[in-house]
């Protein structure tokens, strides 16, 4: 009896597992060459909050710094009505080199981060597992180190996107930001 019960733990832990490593993580990952100031280019999620806010997005800047510790500084500033606004957010390193995981001091929730692919510098492709006590969403963004990326790399974060189960309403190609973005955003 003991022997079955352990057997089928071992399998829920492992399926816990294989959900976690089904997002794939860049090899080799670099974290000195993945610092520095990114363009949020892409956006997609099949979150309440998304589906609210989707018609008001637009790109935003987002500057990554490692810390003391090795885990990451995300610093994102986006535009919010007539002015900018600012987050930070400490992503906290894994044992596997490109995950990180990070937690929501505001709204409670946990937050599984992949970075998935990039050539450090052009795109990087980040996807996120996110889980709170009302259910679990995905997240996937495309960063850019310019304002505009190939069509190529477009289609690639659509079809990523499609991949973890978002739908085309899910998925959001940013509309750049006007002045306020040149300055400094």
């Amino acid at each position: 009896m003991q022997a079955t019960l352990f057997g089928i733990l071992g399998l829920a832990l492992l399926g816990t597992l294989h959900a976690q490593d089904s997002i794939p993580v860049q090899a080799d990952f670099q974290q000195d060459k993945f610092t520095g100031r990114w363009y949020s280019i892409g956006l997609a999620s099949n979150s309440n909050w998304f589906k609210e806010k989707r018609h008001l997005m637009k790109m935003c800047t987002t500057i990554i710094s490692t810390t003391a510790e090795g885990n990451l500084e995300v610093t994102s500033t986006y535009p919010k009505g007539d002015q900018c606004v600012t987050r930070n957010s400490l992503y906290t390193k894994t044992e596997q080199p490109g995950r990180f995981s990070y937690t929501s001091p505001r709204w409670g929730s946990k937050h599984n981060i992949h970075v998935v692919e990039t050539n450090y510098e052009d795109y990087a492709l980040v996807a996120t597992q996110i889980s709170k006590s009302t259910g679990s969403s995905t997240m996937v963004l495309l960063y850019s180190r310019t304002k505009e990326l190939s069509p190529e790399r477009l289609e690639m974060f659509t079809q990523f996107s499609r991949e973890q189960g978002l739908t085309d309403d899910e998925i959001l190609i940013l509309p750049q930001t006007g002045e306020a973005g040149s300055t400094g955003m």
